[in-house]
């Protein structure tokens, strides 16, 4: 196998279609979300990358068939006047820098195949505590996408998020802005500890305004309660922990 292959499955008819990449990453936001869109909409695995980069691994469906792990674009069709969508997932990034960069150019090279001319990354940012009030953050390519992304309510926060935005997400913007894509990426606030599918919902219901698509969000919903629940038991062995841990002499003074 070469370095990288891109194998083509299928050459859809797509109107205006924007790039959505979700790859795991922080809260593995933005790979929620993109799953998400490729569940609940009208999708078609179009593309498949294969990469030295990736793990040496294959993954085993249901029926005990395995197949070398690889990334997936998706070709999705919308409702209404909107675009449709390329959504890239995948269960891995690279291992290297050089890879990051080599794979992000394979993906650019494999949506612009499908006629993309804009990208958005999904990903989350964390904030090291439990959020209640999910705030999504922006960064973009190019001046002129802020207003539209501010109105949706994406925030701009100077200094944010600290140290820049890594991996595949952050090279969307810095490649395909060097080709000449208009490109973005959208950052969900989530603690950073555990899975999170409300800051997975609160980035898609951003792109929902910005590009005139409608999904529903159930699915996500009930793996929100699901987590939930796991959180409101770590947060009660916390809470035992805590108390375990106060003197004798302190607890005379309580009440």
């Amino acid at each position: 196998m070469d370095e990288i292959e891109i194998n083509s499955l299928a050459e859809p008819e797509l109107r205006d279609p924007v790039l959505i990449e979700g790859l795991p990453g922080v809260g593995h936001v933005g790979k929620l979300a993109a799953e998400h869109l490729v569940e609940e909409l009208d999708s078609e695995l179009v593309r498949q990358v294969y990469a030295d980069e990736f793990p040496p691994q294959v993954t085993v469906n249901d029926e005990g068939v395995a197949d070398l792990t690889c990334a997936e674009l998706h070709a999705v069709t919308t409702a209404g006047d909107g675009p449709d969508l390329a959504v890239l997932t995948g269960d891995h990034q690279a291992a290297t820098n050089d890879g990051h960069y080599r794979l992000t150019t394979a993906f650019l090279d494999a949506a612009e195949s499908l006629g993309v001319e804009t990208a958005y990354a999904l990903g989350g940012v964390p904030t090291g505590e439990l959020v209640e009030e999910y705030t999504v953050l922006g960064a973009i390519s190019a001046a002129d996408q802020k207003a539209t992304l501010e109105d949706a309510g994406v925030e701009f926060r100077p200094d944010e998020p600290e140290g820049g935005i890594v991996g595949v997400s952050g090279l969307i913007l810095g490649l395909g802005k060097r080709r000449g894509l208009d490109a973005a990426c959208l950052m969900g606030e989530t603690s950073g500890y555990l899975v999170d599918p409300k800051s997975a919902q609160a980035v898609l219901e951003v792109l929902e305004t910005v590009l005139g698509f409608e999904v529903d969000f159930s699915s996500l919903e009930d793996r929100a309660e699901e987590m939930e629940e796991v959180v409101g038991k770590i947060q009660e062995m916390q809470s035992q922990q805590q108390a375990q841990a106060i003197p004798d002499e302190e607890l005379r003074y309580i009440g």
